[in-house]
């Protein structure tokens, strides 16, 4: 049992008691089936039991019952959360007979959110966060203070070690639960300090006035990442901001529109920045709506009838122009849109999407309004929204007259593929692949060295554009940019279609230097702003090129890393000394070494890129590949020493 810690209490509601806990069923799935409620058993699904346990004590700051909330990482890699919210009700339960919190943390579907006694709005609709966390755990611990005394209770994997105890007295209330996830469930077992800080300050922009404190009291936490204070006054307004740090905004104000209905609220911040690209993050109930919903197409759809009406109506759009599009407005957009609903209805236990039909009428009528008066009272403001998203429209033309020229193009030639592909016989896309190598002389071993009935070839030479500061218009004609363009078959942007990609691989192969790096971060940043389902989907790869040849006598053994040169050293170590060549680069090895070591599917070992937060990657590449040079001077001192995470 850890040491009772306290933090500042908050007036007690009596409203809120056993009677308010409703069970819907048992618990009796969750460890057979974890991926189902946690999305998996991987790092992912172990920093989620955090986020159930968390979203819990968020839920009782929307009720206005909570200000702080304490996550700790103990030594251990156990976790504790600590708020002073109202403290889970610990009366005997009217139908189960037991107390109220040991329903919670037994019985899935066991809440104070389903019968609206409890919560009025909740991000955790499916009630299953608790018990979830509880069954996943090796052991849970939970503390309640309600203002009158302190409770105990402990459980193993899911099932009480004993009764409900009282063991002390106390005039604060709050909630505290310690614990730690079973070896048994889950493939890692280490917390990242950096992946629950984003998700914590996520947490802490969207609960303006909240504080949240994460703290790591592991021995080898680094003195910046002890410990952090998270609190932000200004809500979602600083979230914006926040998302444009890396960005040069077009102006200086953030735009907030907010509105209130009876069954629900919904706020919307936004900024415009010199970018590209579009960033919209969307929220109901505190909860990451990832894959959008009626939220954000309400807000879409707003957005490009007001900035339409708008030009129309001040004359920047003639009447002989046609309309802008969506995807104009939004150019080099940063938003945030957040909406408190009293009946959330998420698509699944991952809740990835909204489908209130209500909300979107609330969040369109409060951007055609609200908008709509902001841009009046601000025509300075309106002007550059306008002017961006007209640039834009004008640039999306321009893109397709050359996407056009370039179709008829090759509609004259012999081939429509480059001239540098090297094909491979067999056309089904389920198990060719395609590799992307950096040079004419390391294209011309992997041609050699290949399988040629699955394994196709496409040589680069030279630096590419650099996509993240041109428009989609310089990307058609590029000489760098088309023939992958061509060779995948796909298309890029808004056409993109992943039902006509030719390989089912796609291998970035580049030297291991600073050179090849950019290489692989150029093309990268290619398919994540062009062709971003491909990365969604799982296909694209990188390569990974022995580093070293260790020779003695008639055996070869290749290093990949600096510390498996120094393994096989030691293996080696008796007799004569072995010979170690350094690859400089791809162009070094033979046709048979490079099949051998990096394409041969029984031997060779990739990397696969994953798409985890889309957010993180966004902000990773505009880092990288940007205008400003601090944050990138800053990152490179941070992960210099070594392998870069580009976080995707």
């Amino acid at each position: 049992m850890q040491e009772e810690q306290h933090i500042t209490s908050v007036p007690i509601d009596e409203t809120y008691d056993e009677n308010q806990i409703q069970v819907l069923e048992g618990l009796e799935a969750v460890r057979k089936r974890p991926g189902m409620y946690i999305g998996s058993t991987t790092s992912r699904g172990l920093h989620h039991l955090v986020y159930e346990i968390v979203d819990n004590s968020i839920d009782e700051a929307l009720a206005g019952f909570c200000t702080e909330i304490l996550v700790e990482i103990e030594p251990d890699n156990s976790i504790t959360v600590i708020d002073n919210g109202r403290g889970i009700p610990t009366g005997i339960h009217p139908k189960m007979g037991i107390p109220a919190v040991e329903v919670v943390f037994t019985q899935l579907h066991a809440g104070g959110k389903f019968g609206g006694g409890g919560y009025k709005v909740s991000g955790g609709l499916h009630g299953v966060g608790a018990s979830v966390v509880n069954a996943l755990s090796e052991y849970l611990e939970v503390w309640i203070r309600d203002g009158e005394h302190v409770h105990y209770q402990k459980y193993e994997r899911g099932v009480s070690c004993g009764k409900l105890k009282l063991i002390g007295d106390t005039t604060e209330t709050g909630t505290k639960v310690h614990f730690k996830p079973d070896s048994e469930v889950f493939e890692d077992l280490v917390y990242d300090y950096d992946i629950l800080r984003r998700r914590l300050r996520e947490q802490a922009f969207l609960n303006a006035g909240i504080t949240i404190i994460l703290r790591d009291k592991r021995e080898d936490a680094p003195e910046d990442k002890k410990e952090i204070k998270l609190r932000y006054d200004g809500g979602i307004r600083e979230f914006v901001e926040f998302l444009n740090r890396n960005k040069e905004p077009l102006h200086q104000e953030v735009i907030y529109v907010n509105a209130v209905r009876e069954t629900c609220e919904a706020e919307v911040a936004m900024q415009y920045n010199d970018g590209y690209s579009e960033m919209i993050v969307s929220f109901a109930n505190n909860i990451n709506t990832t894959e959008g919903g009626t939220h954000e197409t309400g807000f879409k759809s707003a957005l490009t009838k007001v900035i339409n009406d708008y030009a129309r109506r001040t004359g920047m759009l003639k009447e002989s122009d046609a309309n802008l599009k969506g995807e104009d407005t939004r150019e080099g957009l940063s938003c945030v849109i957040s909406v408190k609903v009293t009946e959330a209805q998420f698509e699944g236990q991952t809740k990835t999407k909204l489908g209130n039909s209500e909300i979107r009428n609330v969040v369109e009528k409060m951007i055609n309004e609200k908008l709509t008066e902001f841009l009046d009272e601000n025509p300075s403001v309106a002007k550059i929204v306008v002017d961006k998203a007209m640039t834009a429209s004008r640039a999306r033309e321009a893109a397709k007259r050359a996407r056009e020229n370039t179709r008829r193009k090759s509609a004259l030639e012999s081939s429509s593929l480059p001239g540098k592909l090297a094909d491979c016989s067999d056309r089904d896309n389920t198990y060719t692949e395609i590799y992307i190598v950096e040079g004419d002389s390391a294209g011309g071993s992997a041609k050699q060295g290949r399988d040629r009935r699955f394994q196709a070839i496409l040589p680069l030479w030279g630096k590419m554009l650099n996509v993240e500061k041109a428009r989609i218009d310089k990307i058609y004609g590029n000489d760098k940019l088309t023939p992958v363009i061509t060779a995948l078959g796909a298309g890029i942007g808004d056409e993109f279609d992943l039902n006509k990609l030719r390989y089912g691989k796609v291998v970035i192969m580049a030297d291991a230097d600073v050179d090849g790096a950019h290489i692989r971060t150029l093309l990268l940043t290619f398919f994540f702003r062009y062709m971003r389902p491909l990365i969604e989907d799982g296909h694209v790869y990188i390569a990974q090129p022995p580093l070293f040849k260790i020779s003695k006598g008639k055996t070869d053994r290749y290093a990949y890393s600096d510390q498996e040169l120094q393994d096989i050293l030691s293996e080696m170590s008796e007799g004569r000394a072995p010979t170690v060549q350094r690859y400089k680069g791809l162009g070094e090895m033979n046709p048979e070494q490079l099949w051998e070591t990096t394409m041969n599917p029984e031997t060779r070992i990739m990397l696969r890129v994953d798409l985890d937060d889309a957010r993180q990657a966004d902000e990773t590449f505009t880092i990288l590949m940007g205008d400003k040079v601090e944050p990138r001077r800053q990152f490179i001192e941070e992960h210099g020493t070594s392998v870069i995470n580009l976080d995707i």
